[in-house]
């Protein structure tokens, strides 16, 4: 056998002038310098005889091994690494089919969107939704994405079915910010652009047998885009006197359009005065020899008879870019610091005053997250609402006392974040209350719907519901803020359908007729 200059056993003749930049070695971990080195293939290919040699661990000459004894050696690694391939499989087998897997919600708010065509896009100030804990799951990826696959399979398959299928065509003309909490919270719509300050934005949907378009924005003015449909629904402002002027600017456009014939049906959703007096629309109802034939309108106005007069809820606060919220893991299961909150404007001599008066006597103003200031103000800026939804956020009980009415966005908001209203359920004055349909007490289309709320008859309740809340344990508090949850999304889904069979009752049983 040679040797190379360095002394070293060599397999065979000496290869010359072979680079490398070392070869390592299979046990040792140590590198050969590879010039001048015997490759270990050509020292494979010169064996001789039943064995075959490699390079030694320490130098020296080859060593001789019997293939047989290497077959061995590859067969129990190949042998080790099923072993641990099977494993790994049974390990994540258990998790997927013994251990607590996520759930969506039955009321999922996505659920319900199945009639958007607009572009898809992301909504601001929305979280992915799920009641379950979240536990690892080594396929959920790929099932996610099957899920995602075979929901838009499905919906392709519903818009196919459905294309063609509509009975009625519905157009919605959103001239107050109500509009938006029609559209984008209680029918899951979306707008296209979604730049809340854009001139004109507009939606479709499809709900039972009807087909809605929506459009807003300051760009629709009378007069000023096409009216391509004989069915249409307008939202109005009549709170006061300058929105009242405007909102019957766009009565008497729609009276025009009716008289001409470019429109069959009309019906308002209308934010009416908070004192109930609404007598300026009277004149331009159909029953009263008008053209508008039904009247959804908010707050507890005696006209409501459920016949063509219907309530409508106030909701959030849109014109204040309250967003759209979808309940989050944390929000539900974490432990809120705050028993409760309120943040809003004091009126002199007002239950407000005296609720600040009740929270400050008993010391309990330290564990609530109380704001409070002397004068309303419309607009938020972007620390005031993030303060605001903070609050809302962190608080178990949100405290809603009456204003000019009873009914307020913060009973709405409040619901959005999983925090219990708890309502100060007295009447106010005004016209309001003692409807054909209930008799003097607010709020009855959200009490119909059995809303989970706290209604007290004065605030000096207030003391004792505090310190029951206090010995409530943390799953109670997490199973009432879902029941929360799923009752506030089942009454917008009822709001939805209600709304819709409504429309479809009147306008296409008037059409056969």
């Amino acid at each position: 056998m040679r040797r190379d200059w360095r002394g070293r056993g060599l397999c065979g003749r000496r290869e010359v002038g072979v680079p490398g930049a070392g070869l390592y070695r299979a046990l040792g971990g140590r590198a050969f310098d590879g010039d001048g080195l015997e490759s270990a293939w050509a020292c494979a290919g010169r064996r001789s005889g039943p064995g075959f040699c490699f390079r030694r661990l320490h130098g020296g000459g080859c060593l001789t091994g019997s293939p047989s004894g290497m077959r061995l050696t590859r067969k129990r690694l190949c042998s080790f690494l099923i072993a641990l391939y099977c494993l790994f499989s049974l390990y994540a087998a258990y998790h997927v089919f013994f251990g607590r897997r996520r759930q969506a919600p039955a009321g999922s708010p996505r659920g319900l969107r199945k009639g958007a065509v607009a572009p898809a896009r992301e909504r601001r100030g929305r979280e992915q939704f799920t009641l379950e804990s979240e536990e690892w799951n080594p396929w959920e990826g790929d099932e996610k994405n099957e899920q995602q696959y075979r929901f838009k399979t499905s919906l392709q398959v519903l818009n196919k079915s459905t294309k063609g299928k509509t009975d009625l065509s519905v157009q919605i003309w959103g001239k107050a910010a109500i509009g938006l909490y029609l559209w984008e919270h209680i029918f899951e719509g979306l707008l296209d652009p979604s730049d809340v300050t854009a001139q004109w934005r507009e939606g479709k949907s499809i709900v039972g047998r009807t087909q809605y378009s929506f459009i807003t924005g300051p760009a629709v003015i009378p007069g000023y885009f096409s009216v391509d449909v004989n069915n249409v629904v307008l939202i109005l402002n009549g709170r006061e006197k300058a929105k009242i002027f405007y909102a019957t600017q766009w009565l008497l456009y729609a009276q025009n359009l009716v008289q001409i014939q470019k429109l069959q049906h009309l019906a308002v959703v209308l934010l009416g005065n908070e004192h109930c007096n609404n007598e300026w629309i009277n004149p331009f109802l159909k029953r009263n020899g008008g053209f508008v034939e039904l009247l959804f309108i908010i707050y507890d106005s005696p006209w409501i008879n459920d016949v063509d007069v219907f309530q409508w809820p106030l909701g959030v606060a849109t014109y204040r870019n309250f967003p759209v919220v979808e309940a989050s893991w944390s929000m539900l299961h974490d432990e809120r610091p705050y028993l409760c909150n309120f943040l809003g404007t004091i009126y002199e001599n007002s239950s407000r005053q005296a609720l600040m008066n009740i929270l400050k006597k008993d010391g309990n103003d330290k564990l609530c997250w109380v704001s409070a200031r002397e004068h309303w103000q419309p607009q938020e800026t972007n620390e005031s609402l993030k303060n605001y939804q903070d609050a809302l956020l962190q608080s178990d009980l949100t405290l809603c006392p009456v204003g000019v009415n009873t009914e307020c966005y913060r009973i709405y908001e409040a619901c959005s974040y999983g925090s219990i209203p708890v309502v100060e359920d007295v009447m106010t004055a005004g016209s309001c209350g003692n409807t054909s349909v209930h008799h003097s007490a607010p709020l009855q289309l959200l009490k119909s719907m059995g809303a989970p709320f706290i209604f007290i008859k004065n605030w000096k309740e207030l003391p004792a519901v505090l310190e029951k809340e206090k010995t409530i344990i943390l799953q109670e508090k997490i199973e009432r803020r879902k029941m929360l949850l799923q009752w506030y999304q089942h009454f917008k889904a009822e709001l939805k359908m209600k709304f819709t069979n409504i429309l479809e009752s009147s306008f296409l049983m008037k059409n056969k007729s």
